[in-house]
């Protein structure tokens, strides 16, 4: 009596399909248009939702990404129970001192309380103009999910850098040379 090769069958059938998906991906894999995969590739996109006008954390107005065309701006998304959003403050403080009229550091207070977000920008001597994102109107057209995030813009409005995560004094001095070559 033989025995059914029911164990050869079943590899030879899992290998097939393992190939076909090997094949579907690489036939439905594009070029990644994500602002990371842009910029990693040394293009420069537009930053999105430059028309979205946020309202300022001090109560003064509201501020959109269209009214800083010409200048240098450091993006930063973050969030008062962000610890690392805490260790970066002093970085962006340097920043925006370092920026002077040249540009500027915008906040951009992530579904956060109001006061809370004062708290923070007192504790940590915040120096740079913050907007509020409690509805979400900025934070998903850059694909923020979590915090902190930075993006910096050439004076142009295009994004030349990206920190996803807390970024380095390094990092920030780098991207905005960049920044500043471009316009």
């Amino acid at each position: 009596m033989k025995r059914p090769r029911l164990i050869p069958t079943i590899v030879v059938v899992l290998t097939g399909g393992l190939i076909a998906l090997l094949i579907y991906g690489v036939v439905h894999s594009g070029a990644d248009s994500s602002l990371d995969g842009q910029v990693t590739a040394g293009q420069l996109p537009p930053a999105p939702g430059a028309t979205v006008a946020l309202p300022r954390l001090d109560g003064k107005g509201s501020v959109s990404l269209q009214q800083l065309r010409g200048k240098v701006v450091v993006l930063n998304f973050w969030a008062s129970w962000c610890e690392p959003c805490r260790a970066e403050a002093p970085v962006l403080v340097k920043a925006q001192r370092q920026l002077g009229n040249r540009g500027t550091v915008l906040g951009v207070s992530y579904k956060d309380f109001i006061d809370e977000s004062r708290a923070f920008e007192r504790r940590n001597r915040i120096n740079y103009p913050t907007v509020r994102d409690d509805q979400l109107q900025l934070a998903p057209l850059f694909g923020t999910t979590k915090l902190p995030e930075t993006f910096v813009l050439d004076p142009k409005g295009r994004i030349v850098a990206i920190a996803r995560g807390q970024l380095s004094q390094a990092f920030i001095d780098s991207a905005i040379k960049r920044a500043e070559r471009q316009s």
